[in-house]
C-alpha cells in the first residue's frame, strides 16, 4: 500500500457483479479514470468456486493498472489468482493469524475495529493498514461519523496507514482526506453507474489533488 503521492489517495470496493466478464469490463472502464491504490474484492454471496473465477478475472486487470489487488477473506483464492494481498474481515485473532502466516509476502490489513481499544489491538499485530468501516457500508451519502473520528484519531497518532470508508457521494473522500487518513474507500459512490466510473474516479481524484491537505511522507 505505498502512497506515491503526498494525499489521500483513492481505494476502490468491486461492486456485487457475479459474472466475472461482466465485472471485469466494469472494473477495467473504472481504473482507466485516473489513480487508485488498491481494490478489494469482496466474495459477497457467491461461492468460492464462484469467487475464485472472478478473483482470477480481476486481479489480473488491477494490477495492469499499478493498483494492489486484495482479496476479501479467502487466502487460497488469494493464492491461486496471484493477488497481492488480503483484507481480514475478522477480529484480531483472524487478522493475527493472517498476518503471522502471510507477511510479508503478501499485505495483509483489516478492520472490524468499532473502537479505539479494538483498533489499538489491531495496530500492536502491525499490519500493513487499518480500515475503518464496512465494505458495504456505503449506506448514506456521508462518511459515517464513527469511521471520520476513528480515522482522525487513528491519523493523528499511529504511523500506520488507515482506509476509511466512503458514503455513496464520491466528494465524501474530501471529509476523509481532511482527518489526514492515507486512504478513501468508495464502492458505490464509483459503481452504482457503471458506465459512468472512469469518470468519477477521474472527478473523485481531481477532487483529491485540489483540495485535500498535504501528507507527510
Amino acid at each position: 500500500m505505498s502512497t506515491r503521492e503526498d494525499r489521500c489517495r483513492l481505494v476502490l470496493i468491486a461492486p456485487e457483479v457475479g459474472d466475472p466478464d461482466e465485472a471485469a469490463r466494469i472494473m477495467a472502464d473504472a481504473l482507466k479514470g485516473g489513480d487508485v491504490a488498491s481494490v478489494i474484492i469482496p466474495q459477497y454471496g457467491l461461492d468460492d468456486t464462484d469467487f475464485q473465477k472472478l478473483a482470477e478475472k480481476l486481479v489480473p486487470i488491477v494490477q495492469q493498472a499499478g493498483a494492489a489487488a486484495l482479496i476479501a477473506g479467502d487466502s487460497r483464492t488469494a493464492g491461486r489468482a496471484k493477488a497481492d494481498g488480503l483484507h481480514i474481515m475478522g477480529g484480531v485473532e483472524q487478522l493475527g493469524e493472517a498476518i503471522e502466516k502471510f507477511t510479508p509476502k503478501l499485505i495483509v490489513g483489516g478492520g472490524n475495529a468499532q473502537e479505539r481499544h479494538s483498533a489499538l489491538e489491531i495496530g500492536e499485530l502491525q499490519p500493513d493498514y487499518i480500515f475503518f468501516g464496512k465494505l458495504d457500508g456505503d449506506f448514506k451519502p456521508e462518511v459515517h461519523p464513527k469511521n471520520l473520528a476513528l480515522g482522525e484519531w487513528w491519523a493523528s497518532m499511529i504511523e500506520i496507514p488507515c482506509i476509511v470508508m466512503g458514503g455513496t457521494d464520491p466528494a465524501s473522500v474530501l471529509d476523509i482526506a481532511e482527518t489526514g487518513a492515507e486512504f478513501a474507500a468508495l464502492r458505490l459512490a464509483v459503481f452504482a453507474e457503471p458506465g459512468r466510473a472512469a469518470a468519477i474516479v477521474q472527478e473523485t481524484n481531481a477532487i483529491l489533488d485540489q483540495k485535500a491537505p498535504r501528507l507527510k511522507v
